[in-house]
C-alpha cells in the first residue's frame, strides 16, 4: 500500500478551503472516510453520508491515529481541521494528492455505460498485456495489478480507495489502467482526482432509476466522464457505440476527439460479415481502407460489440490491428458472463450477470438462437433498486423463453414473493413457476431440463452471495448448478 509524507497545506492547495485551524504544516501520511480504518498520519474526510455521518466517527478516527480532519463543520478536537462546502466532490481531488496524483503516471482508460463495462475492461487488459504493458485494472469483478487479485464489492471504488489502488499501480511499474466508471461513481465524485486518457461508452438502457430518476439524469451522469476528458496528457480520446441512441448526445458532449464503432450506422469501426455461432462471434472490422479479421469466443451480438470497442481502442492507442485480433482470439471468456457450466449434461447450462431489460434481453435472444430444444430462463430482480424495471424484465424473459422459473436475486430488505409479484406483472403468453428459493429453482430447472435445451440463469453471474435483509449469505448460480447437475448424476467429464 503506497504512503504519502506531505504536508497538509499542500494537499488543500487545489480546492476551495471555507476556513481551517490548526497546523496546516502537519504531515499527511494517508487517507479515509472510514473511522475503522484510519492508520497513524491519516487525514480523515467526514462525509455527510445516506445512512450515517462522518462527522460523528470523528473522534474515533482521531483516537486511532488521524492527524487532521476535512469537515463540513466544525467539531470540538484538537487536531487541524479544514472545512470545505461539501466533502464528498473534493475527497477525490485531496486523496489523488495524498497519493502522489496516480493518474498523472499512468495511461488510464475509463468505461461506462449499461452492459458489457467489465467485459470490455477485461479485453482492453488482455491487449495490454499481449503487447507487452504491466496492467491494472479495476471493477465489478475487483480489482487486479499485474495478475494479483484485490478483492472489491462493487463496480468503482470510493475515491480514496481509487486512488490508493492507483497509487500501487505506479508503485509496481504498471503503465497502464483500465477502469470500470459507474455512473454512481461520476454523479457522486468517485473518479474526481483520476486523469483519464480515454473514455468507452457502451451503451444506455435502464438501469439504477432508483438512483437516478430519470433516464436523462442517468445520462447526463455518464457523460461526465467524456466531458472531463482534460489534463496534462496528450491526446485524449472518446470511444463510443455510434448505434446507441445516446451516441450524439455524449459526443457533444466530449471535449475529446470522438472515435465511433458500431455494426449499422456510419462509423469508424464498423462490424460487417458478422456471424454469431454457439461457440462464439467472428466478424471483420472496416476502418478506413483497412479490413481485420476478428474472432471471439463468446456468443452474441453484444459480444461484437465489446470486442469492437476494445479493437478500437488497441488501434487507436497505437497497437498492430492483426496483435489486437490475435489478443481477442485468446480470450476463452470473462467470469459470470454467458459462461457455461459443463458437466457431461446433455443440455447447457448458461449463468451471466444480465440484470437489466437490455442486458437480459440480449442473453435470452443469443441463448435462443443456439438452443433446438426449449430456452429455460431462471431469474429474479434485486431488491431495494429500480423497482420500475421488474415487469419489463418479466416481459422480456417470457417474450423469448419457453419456460421461466421467476425467483430471488439479491432481495435485500425488500419481500422476496412481493418483487417477485412486481416481476409477473409484465410475464405472458409463457408456462411459468414462481418460487422464492434460488436454489430450489435452479435445482427444478436442471430436473426439468431435456437434451438439446438451454437453462439460462441471469441476475447474479459472477457474484458469490446472496443479500437477505442486511445479511450476506454465500451463493453461486454456477456452483449451484453444478451441484444440482451432480445430483442428477453427472459429472464425469466435468471440463
Amino acid at each position: 500500500m503506497p504512503t504519502a509524507n506531505i504536508v497538509l497545506k499542500d494537499i488543500i492547495s487545489g480546492i476551495e478551503v471555507q476556513a481551517s485551524t490548526g497546523d496546516s504544516n502537519v504531515i499527511v501520511r494517508g487517507m479515509s472516510m472510514d473511522s475503522r480504518l484510519v492508520q497513524p498520519g491519516d487525514l480523515y474526510a467526514c462525509i455527510p453520508g445516506f445512512q450515517v455521518d462522518g462527522h460523528d466517527f470523528a473522534a474515533a478516527a482521531v483516537a486511532s491515529g488521524a492527524v487532521a480532519l476535512v469537515v463540513e463543520r466544525f467539531l470540538p478536537l484538537e487536531v487541524p481541521q479544514v472545512k470545505v462546502s461539501n466533502v464528498r466532490q473534493v475527497v477525490g481531488k485531496l486523496a489523488a494528492m495524498v497519493y502522489g496524483n496516480p493518474s498523472e503516471q499512468l495511461e488510464l482508460v475509463g468505461v461506462t455505460g449499461t452492459n458489457g463495462k467489465t467485459t470490455i475492461t477485461y479485453l482492453i487488459e488482455k491487449i495490454g498485456i499481449k503487447n507487452g504493458k504491466k496492467v491494472g485494472l479495476i471493477g465489478t469483478l475487483g480489482s487486479r495489478i499485474d495478475g494479483r487479485s484485490i478483492p472489491g464489492d462493487r463496480t468503482t471504488p470510493e475515491s480514496i480507495d481509487v486512488q490508493k489502488l492507483l497509487g500501487e499501480m505506479v508503485a509496481e511499474g504498471v503503465s497502464l489502467a483500465v477502469m470500470e466508471v459507474s455512473s454512481h461513481a461520476l454523479s457522486l465524485g468517485r473518479v474526481t482526482g483520476c486523469e483519464f486518457d480515454v473514455g468507452i461508452f457502451t451503451n444506455l438502457t435502464q438501469d439504477h432509476l432508483d438512483y437516478h430518476k430519470t433516464m436523462e439524469d442517468y445520462l447526463y451522469a455518464k457523460s461526465l466522464l467524456f466531458a472531463n476528458l482534460k489534463g496534462s496528457k496528450q491526446p485524449k480520446i472518446s470511444i463510443l457505440n455510434g448505434d446507441d441512441p445516446a451516441f450524439r448526445e455524449l459526443s457533444q458532449a466530449s471535449i475529446a476527439p470522438v472515435v465511433s464503432y458500431g455494426i449499422h450506422n456510419n462509423v469508424d469501426y464498423r462490424a460487417e460479415n458478422v456471424e454469431v455461432t454457439t461457440e462464439g462471434v467472428r466478424f471483420q472490422v472496416r476502418y478506413g481502407e483497412i479490413i481485420q479479421d476478428i474472432w471471439y469466443a463468446t456468443p452474441g451480438y453484444f459480444s461484437v460489440y465489446n470486442a469492437l470497442a476494445a479493437f478500437a481502442w488497441g488501434v487507436e492507442r497505437g497497437y498492430l490491428p492483426a496483435t489486437v485480433a490475435e489478443a481477442l482470439a485468446e480470450i476463452s471468456g470473462v467470469p459470470g458472463r454467458f459462461e457455461s457450466v459443463r458437466l457431461g449434461q446433455p443440455f447447457q447450462v448458461i449463468v451471466d450477470y444480465a440484470h437489466t431489460p437490455d442486458g437480459l434481453e440480449n442473453v435470452v435472444r443469443t441463448a435462443r438462437d443456439f438452443t433446438k430444444g426449449r430456452l429455460i430462463t431462471v431469474f429474479g430482480c434485486g431488491g431495494d433498486r429500480d423497482r420500475t424495471k421488474r415487469p419489463l424484465m418479466g416481459e422480456v424473459a417470457a417474450r423469448g423463453s419457453d419456460f421461466l422459473f421467476v425467483t430471488s436475486d439479491n432481495p435485500r430488505t425488500e419481500d422476496p414473493d412481493q418483487i417477485i409479484k412486481e416481476i409477473l406483472t409484465g410475464v405472458s403468453g409463457v408456462d411459468y413457476i414462481a418460487l422464492a428459493d434460488r436454489r430450489e429453482a435452479i435445482e427444478m430447472a436442471c430436473q426439468q431440463a431435456k437434451p438439446g435445451d438451454t437453462i439460462l440463469i441471469a441476475g447474479k453471474g459472477h457474484e458469490t452471495y446472496q443479500i437477505f435483509g442486511t445479511e450476506v449469505h454465500p451463493f453461486d448460480d454456477r456452483e449451484v448448478a453444478r451441484e444440482a447437475l451432480r445430483g442428477l448424476g453427472y459429472g464425469q467429464m466435468d471440463r
